[in-house]
């Protein structure tokens, strides 16, 4: 745990900036602030609007190679700090350590380098014209400053997925980082200016929460930023979404999920019982593609309530304290949500009612999976984003399908099933940016394409999908 009261700073055109307004980041392992972090003004903003604009030109006319290298070096020193960052990661939003420096700071690296791989393959085409004696070629080009909107609860891979994309595109950016987790994001600036990413070519902003309107909006206004993306709530991309439609800018949105675990008739009970823990825990439950609800099929759900008891049971120790939330506000509304669910009928399958704890214990609350719930309730159709799931049975797979469907998300789905075209034909009928056969929810490496439907977002992150994401495509012609 770390305990000091320095001021993260923001970073403008390569150099550290203090401000004089700041604003305290608490640590929800003690719900005591931990440090204190620069906050922007919109001026200071538009000054960042200003380094990356100034910045782009040199930058995308860097040879693939040199945006390469400077990427790799970039993961290099990530991996070299990996310990120091996930320890600010856990200090600033309560992961565990394995959540921590186990999944998220080297997912984060091996992002990195998977899309410095990509950047010399970034090409274009030579389509053949129907007139004689025309011909043409089509390029691929950087776009200009990018802003990246980036969340909480997994900051190195936002973080990384939304820089690295769009510096490896040519483009110039910057990365307006959550108040709850400004340290994580200044440590990935740091890696990159120590990189010898040029001046300006990333910048990272932090501001008080009702600051951020203000800030975000001025910079999407500005000419200069030509994409936004968003990962956060759906009610924040809302907003931010009406902002980019108004100003006539494109916008990737990767938003919140409600995402489902569909455990078959024939599937393996460990192994489903296992994947559906997995997703429903990791990380305190804190990731869009966390598994909110678990639909078993009547036969055997009996069967998979003893199994998931014995799990858990066998994972539990007396010591341990439960998971940490990121503040109190979650804690509060996820609990009314189960309060809420408990009082329209629902049962506690496994957890309890809140355990009250020591004063220095921090923000945690119990993990709990709930039976007896309807389709009607808050708990049934919000995301949690905790360590809570709702549990139903159904009678038949095109029951399963209209279930998981009936979300208005679509970010993430699972199948549990011994027969593999059964799990592919529910796969394909599941309206979601991902299903997962006999794996948890949960799944994101480079290699995937990551994003959603319906109110999930739009547009897609990792792989050649996510680096075109941030390069725009221009024809030229010529008579011969």
């Amino acid at each position: 745990m770390i305990n000091s009261l320095l001021t993260v700073p923001l970073l403008i055109n390569g150099q550290e900036e203090y401000t004089n307004t700041t604003f305290p980041v608490t640590s929800p392992y003690t719900n005591t602030p931990c440090w204190t972090a620069s906050s922007a003004t919109p001026s200071d903003a538009l000054r960042a609007v200003a380094a990356a604009d100034a910045a782009f030109p040199a930058w995308s006319q860097t040879k693939p190679t040199a945006r390469r290298d400077i990427l790799l070096k970039a993961a290099d020193l990530l991996e070299e700090r990996l310990e120091e960052n996930a320890l600010y990661m856990r200090t600033e939003m309560g992961a565990d350590k394995g959540a921590s420096a186990g999944f998220v700071v080297p997912l984060a690296i091996r992002m990195l380098r998977d899309v410095a791989g990509r950047i010399t393959s970034i090409c274009g085409s030579v389509p053949v014209l129907e007139g004689e004696g025309q011909s043409a070629i089509v390029f691929k080009e950087a776009m200009g400053v990018v802003l990246g909107i980036v969340p909480w609860n997994a900051p190195y891979v936002f973080g990384i997925r939304s820089a690295a994309c769009a510096l490896a595109a040519g483009n110039t950016t910057i990365l307006k980082s959550s108040e709850l987790t400004p340290r994580c994001y200044w440590a990935i600036g740091r890696a990159f200016e120590d990189a010898g990413l040029p001046a300006g070519c990333l910048n990272v902003l932090h501001c008080r929460p009702e600051d951020a309107p203000e800030v975000v909006n001025a910079m999407i206004e500005h000419p200069a930023v030509r994409k936004i993306n968003f990962t956060g709530s759906t009610a924040v991309g809302r907003k931010i979404a009406r902002v980019c439609g108004q100003n006539l800018k494109p916008c990737l949105m990767e938003l919140g999920g409600k995402n489902s675990s569909i455990v078959c008739a024939d599937a393996n009970l460990d192994v489903a019982v296992q994947g559906v823990l997995a997703g429903a825990f990791l990380n305190s439950g804190q990731i869009c593609m966390a598994t909110d609800r678990i639909l078993v099929h009547s036969s055997i759900a009996t069967q998979f309530i003893t199994a998931l008891k014995t799990a858990l049971a066998a994972g539990a120790s007396t010591s341990s304290l439960p998971p940490t939330l990121v503040n109190t506000a979650s804690k509060t509304r996820v609990q009314a949500l189960i309060s809420n669910a408990l009082d329209a009928g629902a049962h506690f399958i496994s957890g309890a009612a809140d355990v009250p704890l020591s004063a220095d214990a921090g923000v945690r609350m119990a993990p709990a999976i709930l039976g007896g719930v309807t389709e009607d309730m808050a708990l049934w159709q919000e995301e949690a984003f905790a360590s809570v799931a709702a549990f139903m049975e159904f009678e038949s797979e095109e029951e399963a399908v209209r279930m998981a469907n009936s979300s208005g998300y679509g970010l993430s789905a699972s199948v549990f099933t011994d027969d593999l075209r059964r799990g592919l034909a529910m796969a394909k009928k599941i309206q979601s940016g991902a299903v997962h056969i006999n794996s948890m929810t949960i799944h994101d490496e480079p290699v995937l394409p990551h994003g959603g439907v319906k109110n999930s977002g739009w547009g897609r992150f990792n792989a050649d999908e996510g680096l075109n994401e941030f390069l725009v495509t221009k024809s030229v012609t010529w008579m011969d």
